[in-house]
């Protein structure tokens, strides 16, 4: 997979996740990174990427043929109704609840929603509350 132009910055330098199903975590993961702005870099037969989430099956290269576990991943929002969204797309999805949208104890002002994907992994997505940002993101040329 050749990439020549990254964004560093938006979400974490690179994960991958192993799926048994890719077209279910397709679906799932399209929808949520419309709700966060954040395009499918790239796919082929065994894997798609956003950003710096690689989602592949037990099939691809790196894989090494096993599943990962269970996941937590939280994604930046610019706004609650980001949040709402996301929490609105991922169920319709096929993710299940795990958490309405809503304020949360971890600090004053932290609004989160929460999915399970199609294989078990926790997602969700924040808001921090109001942030000015000096850049939307880091980029890279090669």
């Amino acid at each position: 997979m050749e990439t020549m132009e990254l964004h560093r910055g938006r979400l974490i330098d690179h994960l991958q996740l192993i799926v048994r199903d890719l077209p279910a975590s397709r679906r799932f993961y399209q929808a949520v990174f419309d709700t966060i702005g954040i395009p499918i870099a790239g796919e082929g037969d065994t894997y798609f990427w956003a950003d710096e989430l690689f989602i592949s099956t037990a099939d691809s290269d790196a894989a090494a043929g096993e599943l990962t576990g269970r996941h937590h991943l939280a994604f930046q929002a610019r706004d609650r109704a980001t949040v709402d969204a996301f929490h609105k797309a991922a169920l319709a999805a096929g993710g299940k609840d795990n958490g309405a949208p809503g304020e949360r104890p971890y600090h004053p002002g932290y609004y989160a929603a929460f999915a399970i994907d199609p294989d078990g992994n926790n997602i969700e997505v924040v808001y921090h509350g109001p942030a000015t940002y000096s850049a939307d993101s880091v980029k890279v040329s090669f």
